[in-house]
């Protein structure tokens, strides 16, 4: 342990939390201690002194406490040799800084409300506006998503800038490539990376996972923040328990930072901060090491890397196994590029989006009818086209295997989206008929063709479901007359595919699917899926399950036999009871599908929708998680969330989909539809078609209008005041609690 180190990294530590105290008293005279403090629409207070402390930071006078608890961890200052280990020391005097930077950050939006953009996803470049500050709620859910599926492997926190803005370029594009977010703090000779990467015209925002904190160091809190909100939301590890928080940390999010320009010894006790967290540094300049494993998984500060190597090596030292796949295109490949758009400014071609027809079908064949590997274009391609052209385009895939069947066939299209998103320059959105996709003018500058949609989806068809299929053959159209002949045949077999899967039901299959893909972040969940109850997630059905079984025998989707039926009211079998008391590790020994009443099914943070009781209305309300407003349970998304997240079991709350709500089974222990009361109208207005069919099922076609939502009021009384009016049906049914 290197005495310079030490003698940096706590020096640093003191000037932070001075800082934060000066800036702190000014703040409680100007505004005093009742002064709201908080990071706007996110749980968990500020998340990294509640997570670790249990301390939880509501006003400037709350914040006194762990600020002092701040002055006390910093260690006496180095000014000799030491013969005693100077870690401990080190690792304290980093979590004074990230106690005290947390408190600074905070009572800057306080101070200057507009500086940060909470709900944002992308920086408002065109008002000045860079910086995102802490993760919305709603965000740090839908992202999450990624990290426990496996698309984003870790994070990678770069604070400074690179010396110049093409090496910022290439090494954001070399994570991107990787998969691995990048979170951006600090800067470094008057600029920052992130405004290094605007001026090579890259784009940032969640959304290309190139992620822009904020300017200061002090914007480091919001990265680990972020983990921290992971832990608790996935995890279910309760405040104040440092220990789990931290070892969830080294074991599960996987991070690293990334030092550009020179340390100062502000930055030394960020690193030292991160260092708790099992979070190595790896720095481009001539700065002390810390070599030996301990709390981090293998090197903790490591010197001099050069740009070229510096995410590569920084993925080897955090011990990240990344597997990318070579697709032979003229573009950068990942899943880094799929929230890139495509703007007008930049846009070359448009296919489909209302402007012209643009459909997708997946369809299988016999071996001996299709050509592995062929990929035709009939029709003019990007070459032949002049800049802002609309055109047709029809793309038909044709798979065949022997363990395929026609099963499969929705599930590989959907697929299409992702993967020709995955192309950094290419935008698409929608599916089947109405799927739309923009080209940039810098693809075809690059030597895009269309022909390179069928490239993408030969190899990547292969890499992702190579064991049920053998042969993948492509044909694009972009004739009108030959896309609206495949329109035609394709919305027929649409039909038949929406007809067979509506008809399946609960009762018609004996082997359900389990889902424990969240088990990385929330270890005794367990989701269960049939065909009248899809993942809570909203990524997958029965289908969907049964699919990736044959896919992958040994993965996160597994068969269940239901076995013997112990309530069919609620939904209990005994074989389901088993496998789910068995996975969770033998922490939950039963729950029931169709009841949020009795034993309702284990939630984790990944949920679309949190749906609970309102007695007072005898109904149930749900919220879906892009909802940020009040409810009338007293409580948001995220707070709810926050409750009975990390593979709980809470009676009177459950987590489902957005396309749960709609489908027959849902809560039907407990009335079921009927007792919808309250939902928000954005909501309503998507599930506005399905939700005037089932009203039409259950005998009450003008459902939908009976059901109140925040225009009409956000309290049980006013929710109840409009039930009346509406005479809804849930007021003339049984007590929802009995007792």
């Amino acid at each position: 342990m290197s005495k310079l180190v030490a003698f940096a990294a706590i020096q640093g530590a003191y000037n932070i939390v001075s800082k934060a105290e000066g800036k702190y008293k000014r703040a409680l005279e100007t505004y005093g201690g009742s002064q709201k403090l908080e990071f706007p629409n996110t749980a968990y207070f500020l998340p990294i002194i509640y997570s670790l402390t249990g301390m939880k930071v509501t006003d400037l006078d709350s914040a006194k406490k762990p600020l002092d608890f701040a002055r006390k961890l910093l260690p006496p200052h180095v000014k000799k040799d030491c013969h005693l280990p100077f870690l401990g020391p080190l690792l304290d005097a980093g979590m004074a800084s990230l106690f005290a930077e947390e408190i600074v950050e905070a009572i800057r939006y306080v101070e200057d409300p507009g500086f940060y953009q909470p709900e944002a996803e992308e920086p408002d470049l065109e008002n000045g506006k860079l910086w995102l500050g802490a993760a919305d709620d709603k965000i740090m859910r839908k992202r999450g998503v990624e990290f426990v599926d496996g698309t984003a492997p870790g994070f990678a926190a770069i604070v400074g800038a690179a010396p110049d803005t093409a090496t910022a370029k290439k090494i954001a594009e070399e994570y991107q490539l990787k998969t691995i977010y990048v979170f951006m703090a600090a800067n470094q000779g008057g600029t920052t990376f992130a405004e290094q990467l605007i001026q090579e015209k890259v784009q940032i925002g969640w959304n290309t996972r190139l992620v822009p904190f904020g300017p200061d160091i002090s914007a480091a809190v919001f990265a680990l923040g972020f983990a921290n909100r992971a832990g608790m939301a996935f995890g279910g590890i309760q405040p104040g328990d440092f220990k789990k928080q931290l070892a969830y940390q080294k074991d599960r999010v996987f991070a690293f930072v990334n030092a550009l320009g020179d340390v100062n010894a502000e930055w030394a006790a960020n690193a030292a901060g991160c260092v708790n967290w099992g979070f190595p540094t790896i720095a481009d300049t001539d700065i002390p090491e810390i070599l030996p494993t301990g709390v981090c998984t293998y090197e903790h500060v490591v010197a001099n890397v050069g740009h070229d190597e510096m995410p590569s090596r920084s993925i080897e030292i955090r011990g990240l196994k990344v597997n990318v796949t070579k697709v032979d295109i003229p573009l950068a490949y990942g899943p880094a590029f799929e929230g890139e758009r495509v703007r007008k400014d930049d846009l070359y071609l448009e296919m489909g989006g209302g402007k012209t027809q643009c459909t997708e079908l997946c369809k299988m064949a016999e071996m001996n009818e299709i050509e592995d590997g062929k990929v035709e274009l009939i029709g003019p391609d990007v070459k032949d086209i002049k800049k802002g052209t609309r055109m047709p385009l029809g793309i038909y895939v044709q798979v065949a295997g022997r363990k395929m069947q026609p099963d499969f066939e929705p599930i590989l299209e959907r697929q299409i989206h992702h993967l020709i998103n995955y192309a950094q320059g290419i935008m698409h959105i929608g599916q089947r008929d109405i799927s739309w996709i923009r080209v940039g003018e810098p693809a075809v500058q690059k030597g895009f063709s269309l022909k390179h949609i069928g490239t993408i989806l030969h190899a990547k068809y292969h890499q992702d479901f190579g064991s049920i299929l053998d042969k993948v053959q492509v044909t694009l159209f972009t004739k009108k007359e030959d896309v609206d002949k495949l329109t035609t045949r394709a919305r027929a077999e649409y039909k038949t595919r929406d007809d067979r899967v509506e008809k399946m039901t609960d009762e018609s299959v004996e082997t359900y699917y389990s889902c424990t893909l969240c088990q990385s972040f929330a270890p005794s969940h367990v989701c269960m899926v049939s065909p009248e109850r899809t993942g809570l997630c909203g990524a997958y059905n029965w289908m969907d399950c049964k699919a990736s079984f044959e896919i992958n025998p040994t993965g996160p989707n597994q068969p269940v036999e239901k076995g013997e039926c112990l309530d069919p009211k609620l939904g209990q079998w005994k074989g389901v009871n088993d496998f789910v008391f068995k996975a969770s590790r033998q922490t939950v020994t039963h729950y029931n599908f169709y009841s949020l009443v009795i034993d309702p099914m284990t939630t984790c943070g990944c949920c679309e929708c949190i749906a609970a009781v309102l007695p007072g209305c005898n109904g149930i309300m749900t919220v879906n998680r892009d909802y940020t407003g009040e409810t009338p349970c007293g409580m948001k998304f995220t707070t709810l969330a926050g409750v009975m997240g990390g593979g709980q079991s809470s009676p009177g709350f459950v987590g489902h989909s957005k396309y749960n709500i709609t489908q027959r089974k849902f809560v039907v222990g407990d009335g079921g539809l009927l007792r919808l009361v309250w939902l928000p109208k954005a909501l309503k207005e998507e599930l506005r078609d399905r939700l005037l069919r089932r009203g039409q099922e259950v005998g009450v076609p003008d459902l939908i209008d009976r059901i109140a939502d925040e225009t009409v009021g956000t309290t049980e009384d006013q929710v109840m005041a409009f039930l009346k009016e509406k005479d809804h049906p849930a007021l003339k049914m049984d007590p929802i609690v009995s007792g």
